[in-house]
């Protein structure tokens, strides 16, 4: 009987966020599952069953490889970088000053520079965009070419130029990151015993030594866990291509990803059915990415 009553406590604890979870998570994707399988317009009340057409339609479609080519690139840069740069930064203000009179320390001032670090992470991605296009302006007024003006460069068509558009998108996008990881990786370096690192130091371990040896074994989960949401990032951007490109996917669809061609589908061109379509493939891909991710880093658990 008390276990009964326990379990229907917690069931009516539950019950609300289930409900909410059902109808504004669930409910949305089984009907995209429902719609990508329509030529349905949009505002039409009648809906047209064409089966696996759109799909099919996806396999064909230039514009759809493109967008999986921009994000292939993006999967494998917006991690890597963002978590190299992240775990360095880290590292510095963790461990960074080396041994001291109380063990190991991190740099002078790293609470500080936490915050600093953190800063980009507070801000709308309308801002960060707008921002940036100030700073990659393609004449000497933008901040980077008038830098580049001074040194004799002629200007860069930073968001023009097809070779350099999604190269300077994923810079935003690392700049924008790093402060959230930098956070993150320091309470995983915190949750490691200072006693390894000094015995270590003892031993006459060096920084590098420390980083590769200790540091980043114990922080294998967390940094697993960074590259799935770094990943899931890649697969996203639309809102900070929106605001830097617009939704055309210029110059010479160098920035086409995905979000942006499933709204150009849905709102601009009236084929919700097919973007539907779009957004299914995208959530397959988000998910194979994540299981992938997480079976090919599984390993045994490390107990401090």
């Amino acid at each position: 009987m008390r276990r009964l009553r326990t379990y229907g406590f917690v069931a009516a604890f539950l019950a609300v966020p289930f409900v909410l979870y059902t109808v504004f998570v669930i409910s949305p994707y089984i009907q995209a599952f429902q719609i990508s399988l329509t030529s349905w317009n949009g505002y039409s009340s009648v809906v047209s069953y064409v089966g696996l057409d759109n799909f099919v339609r996806l396999l064909r479609d230039e514009v759809f490889w493109r967008a999986l080519r921009n994000h292939g690139v993006m999967l494998v840069t917006l991690p890597l970088v963002t978590i190299a740069i992240a775990l360095f930064l880290s590292f510095l203000l963790n461990l960074g000053g080396g041994p001291g009179g109380s063990g190991v320390r991190g740099l002078w001032g790293s609470r500080f520079y936490r915050v600093v670090f953190f800063f980009p992470q507070v801000l709308a991605v309308a801002v960060v965009g707008v921002l940036f296009q100030a700073i990659y302006r393609p004449d000497e007024v933008g901040v980077l070419n008038g830098v580049l003006a001074r040194l004799g460069i002629e200007p860069v068509g930073w968001l023009i130029e097809p070779s350099l558009a999604l190269w300077s998108v994923i810079a935003v996008m690392v700049w924008q990151g790093v402060g959230f990881y930098v956070v993150l990786f320091s309470a995983g370096m915190a949750a490691i015993p200072k006693d390894y690192f000094e015995a270590a130091a003892l031993d006459g371990a060096g920084r590098l030594r420390l980083f590769f040896s200790i540091t980043l074994p114990l922080l294998r989960d967390t940094v697993q866990v960074g590259w799935i949401y770094l990943g899931i990032a890649a697969l996203d951007g639309f809102a900070l291509i929106q605001v830097l490109v617009g939704n055309k996917g210029e110059p010479d669809g160098a920035t086409t990803i995905l979000p942006i061609t499933i709204y150009n589908n849905a709102f601009s061109y009236g084929k919700v059915g097919y973007a539907s379509a779009m957004g299914v493939a995208l959530f397959f891909l988000t998910v194979t990415f994540a299981v992938l991710t997480l079976r090919t880093t599984r390993r045994e658990r490390v107990e401090l």
